[in-house]
């Protein structure tokens, strides 16, 4: 063996096994590394390998925490991100938090960003360029209570007056409000409802929601005319197509599919009509709380009000026994809308 090692020599070396124990032993003790170590990626060049393997609702809610990782770390080598360094952008992303009426002063932004920087190091690990994960270390802050709540009868008729009476598709908004108030779904379910999805016989709607999962929904007769009455007023066809839709533009056939903003557009409307609505920060998602407190209160059984919002059910042999079918759903419905359901009596 020679009387010194160099990176390159050190490398040779560990390809043979029966070496491998002895010059890893001697590595650690001279401080040095192999020159494969030279191929570990920075953290702005391994980036696009983590954006590439998320999926489209992981790179909504963790791309602004990923960018800030890259912003201030980029040149870092991903082995050279250490914890603390770590800690601090959670703290930074607290920090320049925008602040909003119902916000919990950045508590939100700083727990989506430690999410966000676990996920990124664990492809690293999975990867085999560490082995630990440098952001499992960082605690995530306690979250507040929730400030979202049921809706009151009295709120619900103002945000209605409100969504029928204001903005630039009064028609889209009254069927988003009735279809969330009735089915609890989440934004999700709503943007990716296809034609396809649309059950007449059993009067039921799939939804596709928080990862990946899908279930079958039931929904009253109204809701469910008006559901397809409005996508075939706005051209759509196909099986795949989507049921909501923007108007068509002038000589267009066809609304372009629902997205997302619009909750937002829909949001800010019922915030600057209703002081209520803007002092709690009330979005589209207190329907879902809504409808769930309804199926709850109505159904007089937690399994019914789970099974109503499509929620897993828990690791409990009991509930394998007791847990609530689509028929119990059905019958809830019935009772809160006041309109018959087939598969009521199911």
């Amino acid at each position: 063996m020679p009387d010194s090692l160099t990176p390159d020599d050190l490398a040779a070396l560990l390809a043979d096994p029966t070496a491998a124990g002895v010059i890893k032993a001697l590595a650690a003790g001279l401080g040095l590394q192999p020159a494969a170590a030279a191929t570990v990626p920075t953290v702005r060049e391994y980036a696009p390998t983590v954006l590439a393997a998320a999926t489209p609702g992981t790179r909504r809610t963790y791309s602004t925490y990923w960018n800030l990782l890259v912003r201030e770390h980029g040149d870092d080598r991903i082995t050279e991100v250490t914890t603390s360094k770590l800690r601090a952008l959670a703290q930074s992303a607290r920090a320049n938090a925008v602040r909003r009426r119902n916000g919990q002063s950045g508590a939100s932004a700083e727990e989506n960003c430690v999410a966000a920087l676990r996920a990124f190091f664990r492809c690293a690990v999975e990867d085999k360029y560490l082995t630990d994960n440098p952001a499992a270390a960082v605690r995530k802050p306690v979250r507040p209570p929730s400030q979202r709540r049921a809706l009151t009868e009295q709120e619900f008729r103002e945000l209605d007056e409100v969504t029928r009476t204001g903005g630039n598709d009064p028609v889209l908004d009254t069927l988003l409000l009735r279809f969330h108030a009735e089915t609890g779904a989440r934004r999700g379910g709503a943007l990716a409802l296809s034609l396809a999805d649309l059950d007449e016989p059993r009067l039921c709607v799939r939804l596709r929601e928080k990862g990946g999962k899908a279930r079958w929904q039931p929904v009253s007769p109204t809701l469910f005319a008006a559901l397809v009455e409005h996508a075939a007023a706005r051209g759509a066809r196909d099986p795949e197509e989507q049921v909501f839709r923007y108007r068509p533009r002038r000589g267009e056939e066809k609304g372009a599919p629902l997205t997302r903003r619009r909750y937002n557009t829909l949001a800010d409307r019922w915030q600057r009509s209703l002081p209520w609505a803007a002092q709690y920060g009330v979005s589209p998602h207190w329907l879902r709380h809504t409808a769930l407190t309804a199926a709850e209160r109505v159904g007089g059984s937690y399994g019914i009000a789970r099974a109503y919002a499509g929620h897993a059910e828990p690791a409990d042999a009991t509930t394998t026994y007791i847990k609530a079918q689509v028929g119990d759903v059905a019958r809830v419905l019935a009772a809160i809308t006041g309109e018959p359901h087939p598969l009521a009596s199911s």
